[in-house]
């Protein structure tokens, strides 16, 4: 027995029964051998402060090597002005975890209240919430949100372009609520508006997932598209990385039913790997489908700007089984760090880190297709500031990546043996460039 779970073995036989399975080991049989550990945890004997401290710095946090990064994959490293930690640490916003009682919540559901009405500006839909956990829960919550509101209809396509980590969490969604998930095949890295056509016309069709930039960080052209789905009474959803909203057509301009991904784009630091935080925003006609938490704007008896709980369903809280959604907690302090990002940046500065991440991504593609070691995957596409690159026999990825990551150079994503996804972002000076293609020329 696990020393800190104060279950029994009664609980547990009654557990299982319920759940209909024989042990835990079938309980837990889902779950791939290799995510298994397969072993007990490796804890350490117990530590007095001073030494706990040492421990996490030194034999921990040391080992972890921080690198100029020119990966992406739905991840970028972009930077955070200092004055957002300065100004989330300040008293008024750190009220109530959860906003039920807003009279003494009113920094939250202020912070609630601002993110949520610049992604409705970011994105051009009329609604967003407050709640999402990362970009891959937010598209799954987006798809189960759009057959929930097809009442009858269980089929849902997904663009091959999506990002897999993505697709493979919609996927695990998409299994507990019978949903029926069928992929829309890529052409020349893009969805293929061809095969798109052919699965919606052959009906029962709930909702169409797309991608732009692309997990290859190709924009893609949705012209048509939400007519198309909207003839065969489906909703359209495009997935995006936040910042580059500011730049490209929104999600509303394209016709999306909802726009949903990962909004970490928007600087938060990457820290080894998260937090991130999801975004959800949707067309009005759907408000009552969306998971989490819409804060509102009014005045009190006093005539006082307040900010009140506009709308979340109770079912969330009291009467779970009948829940469109698990969703009812709240990822508060990323809220407000992206409120506070995009207050301090506004839409002139938010366009200039995409235009200087761009201008670094084109200079960098340039440059390495010039080497004569890689060439572009899918030449002759747009791209804003990541890219696809083949190397060239006998280079392999994993030569190009290992050379770079010897040299303090975090090169990019491995697709396959011989191509790589790379990114680039205003934190990528001319130097690290220089850097970058010194090392791929002496390959």
């Amino acid at each position: 027995m696990h020393p800190y779970l104060p279950h029994t073995q009664a609980d547990i036989k009654a557990m299982l029964e319920r759940c209909g399975v024989g042990s835990l080991d079938e309980l837990y049989s889902c779950v791939p051998g290799e995510l298994r550990l397969g072993r007990p945890y490796a804890l350490p004997a117990q530590k007095s402060e001073p030494e706990l401290a040492r421990y996490f710095k030194t034999d921990i946090g040391d080992a972890n090597k921080e690198m100029i990064c020119f990966a992406g994959a739905g991840w970028y490293n972009h930077y955070c002005p200092a004055a957002v930690a300065s100004l989330m640490s300040r008293s008024e916003f750190l009220t109530a975890y959860t906003p039920y009682q807003p009279e003494i919540s009113q920094g939250t559901l202020q912070y609630i209240f601002e993110y949520q009405s610049m992604m409705c500006e970011l994105t051009g839909m009329d609604v967003s919430n407050a709640s999402m956990y990362d970009g891959a829960t937010a598209t799954a919550e987006a798809v189960v949100m759009a057959v929930n509101a097809s009442k009858k209809r269980r089929r849902v396509l997904v663009s091959a372009t999506l990002a897999p980590a993505v697709a493979q969490v919609v996927a695990t969604y998409a299994a507990g609520a019978r949903i029926i998930l069928e992929t829309i095949a890529e052409d020349d890295g893009v969805t293929s508006r061809k095969a798109l056509e052919e699965m919606i016309c052959a009906g029962d069709v709930a909702a169409v997932v797309v991608a732009s930039p692309n997990y290859y960080g190709i924009l893609e052209d949705f012209d048509g598209f939400a007519d198309l789905c909207h003839e065969h009474k489906a909703l359209f959803i495009i997935n995006s990385h936040a910042t580059t909203l500011s730049v490209l057509r929104t999600p509303g301009e394209w016709g999306a039913d909802i726009a949903c991904g990962e909004a970490q784009s928007l600087g938060m630091p990457m820290n080894y790997g998260g937090p991130g935080l999801g975004y959800l925003c949707c067309k009005r006609a759907l408000m009552r489908k969306l998971p989490g938490r819409i804060v509102g704007a009014t005045t009190d008896a006093a005539g006082r700007r307040s900010f009140v709980l506009t709308l979340q369903a109770r079912e969330q809280h009291i009467r779970r089984q009948k829940a469109t959604s698990n969703i009812c907690s709240n990822q508060g302090i990323m809220t407000l760090h992206i409120a506070i990002y995009l207050s301090l940046m506004g839409a002139k500065g938010l366009q200039r880190v995409n235009r200087m991440s761009a201008d670094a991504a084109h200079a960098l593609a340039g440059r390495m297709t010039a080497t004569g070691k890689v060439t572009m995957k899918y030449p002759g596409k747009h791209f804003l500031n990541e890219f696809a690159v083949e190397t060239v026999a006998p280079l392999t990825a994993d030569d190009m990546l290992g050379a770079l990551a010897r040299n303090g150079i975090l090169g990019g994503v491995k697709l396959t043996e011989n191509s790589v996804l790379v990114a680039a972002t205003e934190m990528c000076s001319p130097e690290d460039i220089d850097r970058y293609i010194s090392i791929l020329n002496s390959l």
